[in-house]
Order: structure tokens, then C-alpha cells, then sequence
């Protein structure tokens, strides 16, 4: 971060198809290969979002000390307007949105199972976060599926 490194405040892992590279942070990502619990996962989201997604990030908050600051999915791989499906697994915790011009922050508790799709111009227009909660002691794993373009 900022030309110096820094631990990350989560587990994460990246699983695709072949080729779906991602580099986000500095880092790029060779994804490892899809598993049978994933894909059947990849198959619903797609249903319920309306899209075709070829990759997903695995990220796994140990307990509500782990988090992820505001920022928004516009990296060119993910196209110019990313549709991305996100299963939340585990704990609830609550996801917020700012708009990139400021004003207020919005949040979303998301559940259980729960599936939050981020349609077009989320990226480019909102930023997002999951902030701490020193409450949470429990697991959360949020997978969130994507499409990778080829560059």
C-alpha cells in the first residue's frame, strides 16, 4: 500500500477458470482451480444476478476485527461497468455505501446466505466497505464472484 507492504486485515483467496488473472493492490492473482462446492455456488449467483461470472474472490473475516476499507471494484480487467455477485457466509456485518462525490454512507446488513448484486455503475459511482465491528466474534466468508475480461 502506498509503495510499502502491509498484512492484509483478511484470508483470501482467488479461484477461476484458466487465464482469469487479477490484479488489484499491486498484486496480481493466477487463480486456483474451481471446486465442486464453488461452482454449484458460481451456477446460483449467475442465476440470480443475470450474468456470466468466470472467477471469485474468497475473502474470510476471522472475527469483526477484520475488515476491508472504502473502495470500489474498477480495476480495467473487471470492464467498464462490473456486475458482481456477493454471498455472504457466516457472521452478519454490515456493508456501507458512499458515493465517490461524498454525502452520506449507506448501509446494508448482510445475512447469512444472503446475496448482494452489484449491478452497473456501482463501481464507477459508489464506493464501498465493510468497517470494523468489535462486536463480531464469529466468521464471516464472503465470495464474490466476477467476470475477468481479457486485456
Amino acid at each position: 500500500m502506498f509503495g510499502r507492504w502491509v498484512d492484509s486485515p483478511r484470508l483470501n483467496a482467488w479461484v477461476g477458470d484458466p487465464g482469469a488473472s487479477y490484479r488489484y493492490s499491486g498484486n496480481t492473482f493466477e487463480p486456483y482451480p474451481w471446486t465442486p462446492t464453488l461452482l454449484a455456488l458460481r451456477e446460483r449467483a449467475e442465476q440470480a444476478c443475470g450474468t456470466r461470472f468466470n472467477s471469485v474472490l474468497a475473502n474470510l473475516y476471522r472475527h469483526g476485527g477484520e475488515y476491508t476499507g472504502f473502495h470500489a471494484d474498477d480495476e480495467r480487467e473487471l470492464g467498464p461497468e462490473p456486475i458482481i455477485g456477493s454471498i455472504s457466509l457466516g457472521a452478519q456485518r454490515t456493508f456501507r455505501f458512499r458515493a465517490k462525490q461524498g454525502g452520506d454512507t449507506v448501509a446494508v446488513e448482510l445475512t447469512h446466505g444472503s446475496l448482494l448484486r452489484m449491478g452497473e455503475g456501482t463501481q464507477r459511482l459508489y464506493k464501498h466497505d465493510l468497517p470494523v465491528r468489535k462486536r463480531v466474534t464469529t466468521p464471516r466468508l464472503n465470495l464474490t464472484f466476477r467476470y475477468i475480461h481479457p486485456l
